[in-house]
This record gives structure tokens, sequence and C-alpha cells, in this order.
């Protein structure tokens, strides 16, 4: 059956029937069988692991994935003066053994309620460069906006941004209230980018069971070149049994990220794909204001790539 595509000056709203990935036409026409196998999840040391392990968990079996706990703190301090050696090292010490209690309650918290079939994974130093490494075990990574009194603190907290742009991995910020998600209507934020291509192809698991895919551009200088890269993203996820639509947003002055969630949220999507822009300045992670104004967006869930 040939598949009649509109011609891109003509497109303003591109609507792909939907085959289901596990249809056989969907697989002749470029469709696949696609999921998460093993999922990560990080918590924090001094947050309790039930609604976010609950979160993860409800998501492990949607795509009969494993499930991996991972919490890791850092017992790091400098104390100035001569003798701040010895000091440091006793505080060090102090802190280490706190955060090993710490870690003991949690997992045990964290497996009784996901169960036996869960692994757990823990370690004592930074946890954001530890999550980025042990990032190598999984297909997707969870995590979440710390507590307000621990967002500061990224001896004991991930710091999300350089997580980000550094575990080589697409990682789903859950939104703040934590409820089970729908993927049912997806918005993915589409700048022509590398960033965003990544993203699209990492979050196809959950693109090829939604109902409804919106992809968003923002109009910039040339309205045309917007429509005309957009195209080519929507028959992409045709090809891949993708029901999917296009949308051009003049957002003006207006901050692209909140554009982009309220777009979100007018339409009752509860997952935003985007790509996570950003360079490195010396010691710290430079980025673009959508990513970042979408990382701070709490009221929905964001799946980003680099």
């Amino acid at each position: 059956m040939k598949v009649s595509m509109p011609t891109i000056r003509s497109l303003t709203s591109i609507k792909a029937q939907l085959w289901l990935p596990g249809d056989p036409a969907a697989r002749s026409r470029g469709g696949t069988e696609m999921g998460f196998n093993t999922i990560m999840v990080q918590l924090d040391v001094d947050s309790p692991a039930a609604q976010r392990a609950s979160f993860a968990l409800k998501l492990a079996r949607q795509f009969e994935a494993t499930l991996i706990g991972f919490a890791a703190a850092d017992p790091y301090v400098f104390v100035p003066g001569m003798h701040g050696d010895l000091a440091a090292a006793e505080i060090i010490r102090q802190r280490s053994e706190e955060i090993e209690e710490h870690l003991k309650t949690l997992k045990q918290e964290f497996l009784s309620i996901v169960g036996d079939d869960a692994s757990w994974r823990e370690e004592i130093g930074d946890p954001t460069g530890l999550l980025a490494t042990h990032a190598r075990a999984a297909d997707l990574i969870v995590t979440g906006a710390p507590t307000p009194s621990a967002a500061d603190d990224h001896r004991r907290v991930v710091d999300i941004g350089t997580l980000i742009l550094s575990a080589g991995r697409p990682v789903l910020l859950a939104a703040d209230k934590l409820a089970p998600l729908d993927t049912t209507k997806v918005v993915v934020a589409w700048k022509d980018a590398r960033e965003a291509r990544r993203a699209v192809a990492d979050a196809m698991p959950f693109l090829t069971n939604a109902q409804d895919v919106l992809v968003a551009t923002i109009e910039e200088q040339n309205q045309r070149n917007a429509r005309e890269n957009i195209s080519d993203v929507i028959r992409f996820l045709m090809r891949h049994g993708v029901k999917a639509r296009s949308e051009v947003l003049g957002v003006g002055h207006a901050d692209a990220g909140e554009a982009i969630a309220e777009l979100a949220r007018g339409m009752g999507a509860e997952l935003v794909v985007a790509g996570g822009y950003g360079h490195s300045r010396v010691r710290e992670w430079a980025f673009g204001g959508m990513t970042r104004s979408l990382i701070e967006e709490g009221s929905v869930n964001r799946l980003f790539s680099n």
C-alpha cells in the first residue's frame, strides 16, 4: 500500500495514520517494536525513596524492563588552616559513616517497594559523576528535582544539567508531582540540531506507544526552513509507526521553554521530549534558554538527550 506524502510547501500540520508497533503492517513500513530493557532510577540520599521508586517501577513494568536503584553522596569538605587536612579527614570519616547509614536505609526502602526483581547500586562520591558512569548499565535514567532544602548541595544530590550532558543516555526528569506517567500524548520540542535528533531517537519507545505526538518548533527568522525541516521529522516518525503532527510556534520575545510547557499542558501531554543544548565553560555547563527553562519546569515530565 502506497502512502501519499504531503508536499513540504503545503505542510502546516501532518497527521499520520497510527500503525501499532506490533502490527505486521507497521513493521512493513519501517515500524519496529521498541522499548527500554533496563531503567536506572536515581534516589537522593536525604529524601524518601517511595515516590520516585514507585514512579520508576510503573515505568519499568510498562516496558517489562529491569529496574536498578542508584544512590550516592560525597562526604568531601574543605577546612582551611594549618591543621586543615587532619580536621577535614575526620569530618570526611564522620560524613562517610553518616552517608553509609542513609544508603542502607534507602536501599531497604527501595527494595521493599520494588521487590526482588530490581537491583541496587550505591557509592560514596560525587553523585552526578558516579550516576553518569553507572549509566552505562541502563537504557534510560530516571531522576527528579531534589528537595528545595538540598537543591544547591551538589555533593548530596545530582546536578541535572551536568548529568544530561555527560551521561550518554536519555534522562527522564520526572514532574514534581511524580504521578504515574501517561504517554498517550507527547510533545517533541524540535530544533534542527544534533541534540534534538538524538532525543527523538532515544524517545522512540514512548513515541511509538503514543496516540498523539506533536512536534513543535519555534519560529525563527526563516519560517519556511522551519516547516521544511520539521516535515522531515514527521515523515521519519511516520515510518516508525508514530502518529504525529507538527506546529510552528511564534513566541516572539517570550521564553521558548515556557511556551513548549504551556503547549504540553494545553493539549494534556504529560511528557516533553527535548534536546539538552549546552557547552562546557571551564568548570561549568552553559545552557541555552530552552534547556534551562525546561529543566526548571516541574509541571511536566521531560526527557532530555544530548
